[in-house]
């Protein structure tokens, strides 16, 4: 079995008018992510998925190009299971060679970013290919599953204080969640507009319910203090990217300053960033994106990391479906792992890129079956939306 096609594109759905949110990302109109297809010699197809941005906050572009015109062909003849091999062959670029028989990396200077997450798309679309070729889930692939459903957190929360609390039992009502998450930070501006709606929010939900806090890393380390003393009797389970991933140091004086746990990742590539997350004690949860940290081989070791340093792992999974059905086998298989994010804002890269209905019940969701990823992509869809590069 060879590589004999590689072709992605930019994908970008609308949606529609009436589910359109605002958060400090704007107001998204379409969702949009590089979208690939990998087919063998004896025509087997594998989907992946990279990303750049959150849903439609960036453009994708560069990324496709770079996929189709750069990474694809160096793909062309080489066997799909060779998976390490092949991320190892990306990451370290033409002295690839070297590094295998030296026994370390040794990357290229474009380690992170967009070249990371090419490998991510290239990466997610080999498993898919395997488990399809070999006739198993990815999942058992990966050292088999720890259930067949796994808890799901509904995630949106974008209201202002007096609408929160219906937005979110709206959100228990869809799916019987347990566990849901809000957004705060710079759409708010000042942390009491932020704190007043996370009060609203446990008011209505009662103590029965987790509360989560995603900042998408937009307060300073003293503003984000200072929300923490704000809501200290809310009981909130995690406080999501509380400042700029680049700032490990500050998320690290976060974590310290309160007993709110931290959770952080989305903006992370690789093993390397996880482990100087984990050695600095600045997160409490792992949260690597499966299109952007590496693919699937990147995200279990980096549940591996968690594992070894106490910590849990809760991928982000506000993606289109390759990258979500990939954080599904990633948590079934992951012994650090402990909940699945579920995207309650209008995702049509999930719901209507696939054929498969994905859906939450009693708080709970189904781990795959079917061969390799376990979806079927809709082909009207992508080719009403899709765009090569």
């Amino acid at each position: 079995m060879r590589i004999k096609t590689v072709e992605a594109w930019w994908v970008s759905i609308p949606i529609e008018a009436n589910r359109q949110h605002r958060s400090d990302f704007g107001r998204l109109t379409t969702f949009d992510a590089a979208i690939l297809r990998i087919e063998t010699d004896d025509g087997i197809v594998g989907w992946g998925e990279g990303k750049n941005a959150a849903g439609s906050a960036g453009t994708y572009g560069t990324l496709v190009h770079m996929l189709n015109h750069e990474v694809g062909p160096k793909l062309i003849g080489r066997d799909p299971a060779d998976i390490s091999a092949i991320w190892e062959m990306l990451y370290n670029g033409v002295r690839h060679e070297t590094a295998a028989s030296s026994g370390h990396a040794m990357p290229e200077l474009s380690r992170r970013g967009l070249s990371v997450a090419a490998i991510s798309a290239v990466d997610i679309a080999l498993w898919d290919i395997l488990g399809k070729s070999l006739g198993v889930p990815v999942w058992k692939l990966l050292g088999g599953r720890k259930a067949d459903r796994l808890p799901a957190y509904a995630s949106g929360g974008w209201e202002n204080a007096e609408k929160i609390g219906d937005q979110l039992q709206s959100y228990i009502a869809a799916g019987g969640f347990r566990s849901v998450k809000m957004r705060v930070g710079a759409m708010d501006g000042a942390p009491p507009v932020s704190a007043a709606r996370v009060r609203a929010a446990r008011r209505a939900l009662g103590s029965g319910v987790d509360l989560m806090v995603d900042a998408h890393g937009t307060y300073t380390v003293a503003d984000a203090k200072r929300f923490i003393q704000l809501v200290a009797d809310c009981d909130l389970a995690w406080f999501e990217e509380p400042v700029i991933a680049d700032d490990k140091l500050g998320m690290a004086e976060v974590r310290a300053a309160g007993n709110v746990p931290i959770a952080a990742g989305e903006s992370e590539a690789t093993r390397f960033a996880f482990r100087d997350l984990a050695m600095q004690r600045a997160v409490d949860i792992f949260q690597p994106d499966p299109a952007f940290c590496g693919g699937i081989t990147e995200a279990m070791r980096i549940a591996a990391l968690a594992s070894a340093f106490n910590l849990r792992f809760a991928p982000h999974l506000w993606a289109g479906a390759p990258c979500f059905f990939s954080g599904l086998h990633l948590c079934a298989a992951a012994p650090s792992s402990f909940v699945i994010e579920y995207s309650l804002g209008a995702n049509p890269m999930i719901h209507d890129l696939v054929e498969e209905t994905v859906s939450v019940s009693d708080g709970m969701i189904a781990i795959p079956e079917k061969p390799g990823l376990g979806f079927t992509i809709d082909e009207r869809v992508l080719e009403a939306h899709a765009r090569r590069v």
